[in-house]
Parts: C-alpha cells; structure tokens; sequence
C-alpha cells in the first residue's frame, strides 16, 4: 500500500507517519498567529517546516540494471567489512548513518521476494556505534533475488524511537522499491555475498534506491 501524500506529478511525497508530527506544530502556528502572539508562533513555525522536510520521500529512479544493489537509505558510508574473511562464504557490512536532515525512507537494495522478516527490541545507541547493529532495536528483511539473497536492518538510533517496516514476509519488491521508514536519526545496514564487488566506501555520501553500492561478479 503507498504510505506517503504525492503531488499530481508524482515527485513530491510526504510520508502519512509524519502528518501528526507536522499538523500539531502547524496548529500551534495557527492559533498562536490568530490570537496576535506572532513571536510566539515562530518556535512552531520552524518546527513545522522541519517536520515536513524530515518527512519528505523524493522520487527515485533505481538504475535499469538487474545485477546491481543500490542503497537502502540516504545518508554516509560509516562501514564496510567482511563479517567473516577467510571463510568459504565470506558476507560484506555495509553501514549507512542517517543524520536528521537525511530522507529516512528505506528502499530495497535488489528486486526479489522477503522471505523473512524479524524485529528486535534493543537498545537506542548512537546509531553510529558499532554495536548498534548487534544491540539497538531493529528490523530485519531477508530478500530473496534471482541470483543473491541479501539482508537489509533497519536500525534505530539514539533518537529514532519507532522503526516502520510496509512490508510482509512473502511479498515481492522491485529494486528500489519503499518498504519503511525510521524516525529521527538513523542506520541502515545491508549484508550482501562474496558474490557482490563492493563500489563503495566509508565517508561516501549515498540516496536510496539511487545510488549503486555493488554490483553482481
């Protein structure tokens, strides 16, 4: 189901998760202007503005290309590891820190079938700590394509209170495609094979669903 208000061109997106969080200060705005507290309705007036930027989800194009994985998220490369070099099935780490002026709509890095999905409870550690992934709260999706299967997390931060995943175990998504969001500061982590040659790195800014993080052997 589309979770965001579009523009009759398709290119403007507000996540629906955000209306509350922009309507209250909104409102504020409006009684406080009404009643001549001008001064007093800038707080609120800012706050509105950085809701609605905070909620935003652009439109993006993935590329046209069945043997990429594109990033899960927009924001910076914070790590890329081998989780177990030296062995027979050797997986990559890749770790995207989203700060709160990134979009925080995650996007699937290949088109394939969810074959599981698992949300943890946890921690809210800063999200660019490298425990995070192993204690923070998160959820999990295992994608299933035609040649690799790949895990994304989502993984919330030491502000992020509320990870959103649109999607069910046994759906199908197109590369690129939408399927959650978290609130406020970020991280999303995507392990993919040995068979993947990794063409990013750390401190290298991304976009969701854009930008080509690796790509089929």
């Amino acid at each position: 189901m589309q979770k965001s208000l579009e523009d009759r061109n398709g290119s403007l997106r507000i996540a629906r998760e955000g209306f509350s969080y922009i309507l209250a200060p909104a409102l504020m705005s409006i009684i406080l202007l009404a009643v001549g507290y001008w001064y007093a309705a800038i707080p609120f007036v800012l706050l509105t503005a950085f809701m609605t930027y905070f909620f935003r989800d652009p439109k993006r194009d993935p590329p046209n290309d069945p043997n990429v994985i594109v990033a899960p998220a927009d924001g910076r490369v914070t790590r890329v590891i081998q989780l177990a070099p030296g062995s027979e099935d050797s997986s990559t780490l890749i770790s995207i820190f989203l700060s709160p002026l990134d979009v925080h709509i995650n996007r699937s890095p290949i088109a394939g079938k969810i074959t599981d999905v698992s949300y943890t409870k946890g921690k809210f550690l800063m999200a660019t700590d490298e425990k995070a992934s192993l204690v923070n709260e998160q959820n999990a999706l295992t994608i299933e394509g035609s040649r690799i299967t790949i895990v994304c997390k989502q993984i919330a931060g030491i502000l992020a209170r509320r990870i959103i995943c649109w999607k069910h175990e046994g759906e199908v998504v197109a590369l690129g495609e939408r399927f959650g969001l978290i609130k406020f500061s970020s991280r999303t982590d995507v392990i993919v094979p040995e068979s993947v040659e990794i063409l990013v790195a750390p401190g290298m800014r991304v976009k969701g669903g854009a930008t080509v993080i690796g790509r089929l052997k």
